[in-house]
């Protein structure tokens, strides 16, 4: 850290990855927790390495400076490792601005997420400029994209075996060359289709039921498409396949457009389907047709690792729900997730004669949306 990096973060404002404090106190327990709480907070939100300036008044970042031998780099540092698990890496400098001495605490990308308060077992995370606890799906997120746990086998104990669409599964397993009128739920468990319970009972799991499921949003309503064309609005439900296809027939009969790339717009949609945040139970995918755009939204900005940029470029990206995707590829008599995810670059291209196309990736809404050129271009 040096002046000029000090001066940046200076004209930043306050977010998930930069704090202003006023003092560096740490001589009680709750000033030392509270510090703690901070740091672990910014290694657990998203995006790259976080700072905390101390001598600074956060609203008015009126210069105040702190006493610079009041706290060594060590001992900071043995503070916040004695009350988190895993250790995050950190690093204090003291730089001397304006006549005072600042202090600037550097909260490392951590590759060890999530992290946690030992002395209450407390998560925390950055919601805008505050600090607060890490909600469920928050939680469970970080674990999946860490690979901590794979979502997609969770066991719905609510859900009963009949839900599950027994047409799908037999074409699923004539894809897989197995010939199966009814599964075993042995087999099934073996696939992560289903689940076995501490009671013995079956259940499907949650990429069980997006997958062959027959109406999965009674259980997990965040499971729909929205489509919005100017003032109609069309929901889709069902399993994942059920989805797309409904979608593009509909999208088709909207479009009307031979010189329109649909190919390149279906493939969006898949996209979305197979990659967004199931996690995020707030909301669904969002399609919307305008005379500016057709913009597709989905929950889920891009996982650890990846960048827009990055993602455009790489034909092998870190995939969020791969359990999803190796079985989409066998179930989709279509093969329209074969091309999934593989460098979005092929899409820009598609519609290079039309128009730009846009990806907008929102880490703090923890949205992804794709802008495309509206159909009426030629």
């Amino acid at each position: 850290m040096d002046k000029y990096k000090l001066e940046r973060l200076l004209r930043r404002e306050e977010g998930p990855k930069l704090d202003f404090k006023a003092t560096l106190n740490l001589s009680t327990e709750s000033e030392k927790k509270e510090l703690t709480k901070d740091v672990i907070a910014m290694a657990n939100s998203r995006g790259g390495r976080g700072y905390i300036v101390f001598g600074v008044e956060d609203k008015t970042k009126n210069i105040l400076g702190i006493t610079p031998l009041a706290y060594k780099e060590e001992q900071v540092q043995q503070i916040i490792y004695n009350r988190c698990d895993p250790p995050i890496p950190l690093s204090l400098d003291f730089i001397e601005y304006e006549g005072k001495t600042l202090a600037v605490l550097t909260v490392f990308k951590s590759h060890h997420k999530p992290h946690q308060m030992i002395q209450n077992g407390a998560f925390y995370v950055r919601r805008g400029s505050t600090t607060d606890f890490a909600r469920r799906s928050e939680l469970a997120n970080i674990f999946q994209q860490y690979g901590f746990m794979t979502y997609e086998t969770v066991i719905l104990k609510n859900v009963p075996m009949s839900e599950l669409d027994n047409n799908l599964l037999r074409n699923y397993f004539s894809n897989l060359n197995v010939v199966s009128d009814n599964p075993s739920k042995i087999i099934l468990e073996a696939l992560g289709i289903v689940g076995q319970t501490v009671e013995e009972d079956y259940h499907p799991t949650i990429g069980g039921l997006l997958l062959f499921g027959k109406n999965p949003s009674i259980y997990l309503p965040h499971v729909y498409i929205k489509v919005t064309n100017k003032k109609e609005v069309k929901m889709f439900y069902g399993s994942i396949l059920n989805m797309l296809d409904e979608v593009s027939d509909y999208l088709k009969s909207v479009i009307n457009n031979e010189k329109y790339p649909f190919e390149a717009l279906e493939e969006v949609i898949a996209n979305a389907l197979v990659h967004r945040d199931y996690l995020d139970n707030s909301r669904g995918i969002t399609i919307s047709i305008t005379d500016k755009n057709i913009e597709i939204s989905n929950p889920g900005a891009l996982i650890a690792e990846n960048s827009v940029y990055k993602f455009i470029k790489e034909n092998n990206p870190n995939r969020r729900n791969s359990w999803l995707y190796q079985r989409l590829l066998t179930l989709d008599p279509k093969k329209r997730f074969m091309k999934s995810g593989m460098g979005m670059t092929r899409i820009k291209t598609a519609f290079r004669d039309i128009g730009k196309v846009k990806f907008v990736n929102i880490g703090s809404q923890n949205l992804f949306k794709v802008l495309l050129p509206p159909i009426a271009n030629k």
